[in-house]
C-alpha cells in the first residue's frame, strides 16, 4: 500500500502504529539518477544518511545536499574540501564547515546530547581524524570530551587524565606511529575502547599499516579496531555503545 493509504488505515484503526512503522522502514530510496538517497535510514538504524564527499563531482555533491536540505533533514558531509564547501554554501548559505575535521554540516534542529564519549589522541598530528570522530559523535547526539596529545612518548600525560577518561561510556583512541595508545588505555579502564589507526608516521609506518597491526594484535582486552583514518566509523560505533549504555536503543 502507498503512504496515504497506510496513514488512512492507521487513522481508522485498521493498521497498528507498530505495523505502519515497520512498513515505513522498507520504503524505497529516492533515485536521482546518479545517486539513490536513502531518506529512511534514520528510521531503520537510528542514524541519518551521511554524505561521503571525497571523489564526488561538484554538481552531484551540491544536488545531494540540496535534496536533503529541501526536506528539512540535518545532514553531515565527511572528507570534504574547502572548495566543495564553498560550492555547497552558494546554494545553502547556513552550511557550516570545519577545515580540521573536513566536515560540512547542515544542522537546524537542536538535539539533546546524552552520555559521554572520550576521544583521545596520541599526538597533535592525529587531531584531524579525532575531530572527524568527535564532531560526528556530537552530530549524532553524544556528549564528547576531547583529550589530545596523551601518547606513550609521555605516558604521564595520559595518567593525569585517566580519571576523566573513565567517566565516559566508551573511548575512541586515535594514534599513528606504532599505534600503542589504545592498548595502554584499555589496560587501565573497564569500558570499551575503539581504536583508530592513523596514517601519521614515517616510512615504515606504511601509511598507517603499522599502527593498524599493532592495534589488531594488542594483548589488552576490550578493543575494537576500525580502518585507517576512519574517525567516522569509530564515532558511529561509539554512539551506538553510548546509546545502549544510556538506555536509548533505537532512538
Amino acid at each position: 500500500m502507498d503512504i496515504k493509504e497506510m496513514l488512512e488505515k492507521v487513522k481508522n484503526g485498521e493498521v497498528s502504529i507498530e505495523k505502519a512503522e515497520e512498513s515505513l522502514k522498507k520504503l524505497p530510496y529516492e533515485d536521482l539518477g546518479f545517486a539513490k538517497l536513502d531518506h529512511h535510514r534514520k528510521l531503520r538504524s537510528g542514524f541519518g544518511e551521511v554524505i561521503y564527499c571525497s571523489g564526488k563531482s561538484m554538481d552531484h555533491l551540491v544536488k545531494i545536499f540540496m535534496n536533503f536540505d529541501e526536506k528539512g533533514v540535518d545532514v553531515l558531509g565527511t572528507r570534504a574540501t574547502k572548495e566543495q564547501y564553498d560550492k555547497v554554501r552558494e546554494m545553502i548559505p547556513d552550511a557550516q564547515y570545519d577545515e580540521t575535521a573536513r566536515i560540512i554540516r547542515i544542522q537546524r534542529h537542536v538535539h539533546k546530547k546524552e552520555g559521554l564519549i572520550a576521544v583521545c589522541t596520541g599526538g597533535t598530528s592525529d587531531i584531524p581524524v579525532a575531530e572527524e570522530a568527535a564532531q560526528t559523535a556530537e552530530f549524532f547526539g553524544s556528549n564528547v570530551i576531547r583529550i589530545y596529545d596523551v601518547g606513550v612518548a609521555g605516558i604521564h600525560r595520559l595518567l593525569s587524565k585517566i580519571e576523566a577518561i573513565q567517566e565516559a561510556n566508551c573511548i575512541i583512541a586515535v594514534a599513528g606511529m606504532e599505534g600503542a595508545l589504545p592498548g595502554v588505555i584499555a589496560g587501565m579502564v573497564d569500558i570499551p575502547v575503539i581504536a583508530v589507526p592513523t596514517s601519521v608516521g614515517y616510512g615504515s609506518n606504511f601509511g598507517g599499516l603499522s599502527s593498524l597491526l599493532t592495534m589488531l594484535n594488542s594483548c589488552a582486552e576490550g578493543i575494537a579496531v576500525v580502518n585507517i583514518d576512519n574517525g567516522f566509523g569509530a564515532a558511529y560505533l561509539g554512539t551506538q555503545i553510548n546509546r545502549l549504555t544510556e538506555g536509548n536503543h533505537g532512538k
